[in-house]
């Protein structure tokens, strides 16, 4: 009997050391466990700041540009992942005309868009009404002459077809350069607003056909030669040094008149995004780019 008591008592003490040692353990878990969430808080603030670094920079908002598609949208691509970096993003939608991107613009569909100059912006404000304001020259293409036909302005014979833009700015700028090069002359002091109305001299009974600006370079094998827009130009494949017949110097009058500029709706021109954009669009990355990848038919405007 006192040896079954002995083997009681002795079972209890084994239990108990037992059940003493699973608390020690338990209790170094649970130690463990809370220095670890204490880590964890303490790193999280950190992760929170540099996220919340992340966002501040999301939400900066985007940028909506409309843009023909050279160079105007390909240069907006080169900007797009710097303005990325400051926490913009930048839509681009392509139009290949010269009226929707106004449009847009104006009814607020988009905050800007980037494919004309400014005496083009002023006219389209007279004509429809818009309220449209330049935020920002930056580059402008000299207006060319191109082989179409024939490849030299001295194989210009009687009869022969010129294509000129039928817009009332476009067309003056390439009626200009045809009388730079003696092949027309116009009525004194038509100037930016010549039509071929405009035209007192035509020795060579020349046809000027006028057609809208992107369809200019699509009649290039149809016609004696062509007068192209710097972007369209590019568009038909064209090197203004190395495929022009003559073309606007860098230093000309015209030229400087005819900055392509970001254009927006009146009010919008100093907010934070339009600012940014400007810019990045001056900036020494994008004016770098426009030299080393259009071969003088576009040129950065200081």
């Amino acid at each position: 009997m006192k040896k079954r008591a002995l083997a009681v008592l002795l079972t209890g003490v084994l239990a108990a050391g037992i059940l003493t040692g699973c608390g020690s353990t338990a209790e170094e878990k649970e130690t463990e466990t809370a220095a670890a969430e204490e880590e964890q808080e303490e790193a999280a603030p950190a992760e929170s700041e540099d996220a919340g670094e992340e966002s501040s920079a999301e939400e900066k908002g985007t940028i909506t540009v409309a843009a023909s598609p050279t160079p105007h949208a390909e240069i907006l691509e080169v900007a797009k992942p710097i303005l990325a970096e400051q926490g913009w993003n930048l839509e681009i939608t392509q139009f290949d005309d010269y009226i929707l991107p106004n449009q847009v613009v104006d009814s607020g569909e988009m905050d800007a868009n980037y494919f004309q100059h400014i005496p083009y912006l002023d006219e389209f404000n007279a004509e429809r009404g818009t309220k449209l304001v330049n935020a920002g020259g930056i580059h402008y293409e000299p207006f060319g002459i191109y082989p179409g036909t024939k490849k030299s302005l001295d194989e210009i014979a009687d009869g022969d077809v010129i294509a000129v833009p039928n817009d009332t700015t476009n067309e003056a700028r390439a009626l200009l350069l045809l009388q730079d090069n003696g092949l027309i002359t116009l009525e004194e002091g038509a100037g930016l607003t010549a039509t071929v109305q405009d035209i007192v001299e035509n020795p060579h009974n020349l046809e000027i056909k006028e057609l809208e600006a992107a369809q200019v370079p699509r009649v290039v094998e149809e016609v004696a030669f062509v007068v192209l827009n710097g972007n369209y130009a590019l568009q038909a494949n064209f090197s203004v040094a190395k495929d022009s017949i003559a073309y606007e110097s860098a230093d000309s009058e015209a030229a400087k008149t005819y900055v392509n500029v970001i254009a927006v709706k009146e009010g919008s021109e100093n907010s934070e995004g339009i600012k940014a954009l400007v810019d990045v669009l001056k900036s020494d990355e994008i004016k770098q780019y426009i030299n080393e990848h259009y071969d003088g038919a576009v040129i950065p405007f200081n």
